[in-house]
């Protein structure tokens, strides 16, 4: 049996000014955005809405701690939660609208029910996370030195609009991590075997349209990206809905690890994991629906169906330069203690892997990209 989902209602805004004036933002509303992003877009648009900067909670990934250092300033009397970012805050921002939010790793080890409680509207201004889509949340769980997604009912966004004016200041490294995360989110949730023809329906057109744009980047610079952000944002949104019916799998699982401990931009540490991921299930079962993925990819790159992930490699580093594990200071005492964190807290993401992988095999994957 294949199941397949559509939620939240996708919504479609050329300006900031159209949705502040549509979604009569101001008193009631608890609005995450980063300080740069207010001053550029919102100054003067929000009426008295309670803003967050969650800036200023910390940089990067988001954390137990940044969720709880917000929940400790602000007023806990608002009845509409409206996020305005990347994944960081819109992960952060779907914990807000549920009615018990602290101790947040309470919630995620399942000792809290997630219920939600307030309106939520995700607006995405990267084109990776797909986060606006899903019911997931991600943490990095710092007193378990991992990352952790809880997936809810209750996580899901009562809108996602989508607003291509707020990524045209958006810097080319985020962008090249962010769309990285949603090209790996479109080829593991294709493999999945949750799959559905509806969802590999999406996974096939967020591939296309980010490899397609990464070919031009290739061939016309950085640059060349800013007409195509549109598209990207699409992209992007498309690939959320793809994994979150079907799931991502041992590219993000052995990815946490990595991020958690090194810092490592989550679109990069998944980039560090993919090769060695895929070419390991070729290696396993090269005739199963990884063949038809390969084939659909080896036709937009233009190459044969042997050489695609050199080929992907090969345009992927017009973006990130493909790094191995110990340039990021990973030791090879780690790899065990990576391996072990994999198989005993991501059994979410590993149970969608395209065939089962044992701890001697995910910790051969680590060694060769070590």
């Amino acid at each position: 049996m294949k199941k397949f989902r559509l939620q939240p209602e996708i919504v479609m805004m050329d300006t900031v000014k159209e949705f502040c004036e549509t979604y009569k933002i101001g008193a009631g509303d608890l609005l995450f955005v980063s300080n740069g992003t207010y001053s550029r877009y919102f100054d003067g648009l929000t009426r008295g809405a309670q803003v967050v900067n969650y800036r200023k909670y910390g940089s990067g990934e988001p954390t137990d701690l940044m969720v709880e250092g917000i929940y400790k300033d602000i007023d806990k009397n608002y009845k509409r939660v409206i996020a305005v970012g990347g994944g960081t805050i819109l992960d952060v921002a779907k914990l807000f609208a549920l009615k018990v939010t602290s101790p947040v790793v309470e919630l995620y080890e399942g000792k809290i029910p997630a219920e939600k409680e307030k309106e939520l509207i995700l607006v995405p201004t990267t084109c990776g996370t797909g986060s606006e889509v899903t019911n997931i949340s991600i943490l990095e769980l710092t007193t378990i030195h991992t990352k952790k997604g809880l997936a809810q009912e209750a996580l899901f966004a009562d809108e996602a609009v989508l607003i291509p004016e707020l990524l045209k200041e958006l810097p080319f490294r985020f962008f090249a991590t962010s769309s990285i995360d949603a090209f790996i989110h479109s080829v593991e949730s294709y493999l999945s075997p949750k799959a559905s023809a509806f969802s590999k329906m999406y996974s096939r057109q967020a591939m296309k349209l980010i490899l397609e744009a990464y070919q031009v980047i290739a061939k016309d610079g950085e640059e060349a990206r800013k007409p195509l952000l549109g598209d990207l944002l699409l992209a992007s949104t498309y690939a959320g809905i793809a994994f979150g019916n079907a799931g991502c799998a041992a590219v993000h699982a052995m990815s946490y690890p990595l991020g958690a401990a090194h810092h490592v931009p989550h679109g990069e540490a998944n980039y560090a994991m993919f090769a060695g991921v895929f070419k390991t299930y070729m290696s396993i079962d090269p005739n199963g629906a990884i063949k038809e993925l390969n084939e659909y990819l080896a036709e937009i790159l233009s190459c044969s169906t042997e050489s695609v992930y050199e080929e992907l490699e090969k345009l992927m580093n017009h973006l990130i330069p493909l790094k191995a594990l110990h340039e990021y200071g990973v030791v090879k005492e780690d790899l065990e203690e990576y391996t072990d964190i994999v198989m005993t807290q991501q059994g979410r993401l590993m149970a969608n892997n395209y065939v089962e992988l044992d701890r001697d095999t995910v910790m051969d994957i680590y060694q060769k990209l070590y």
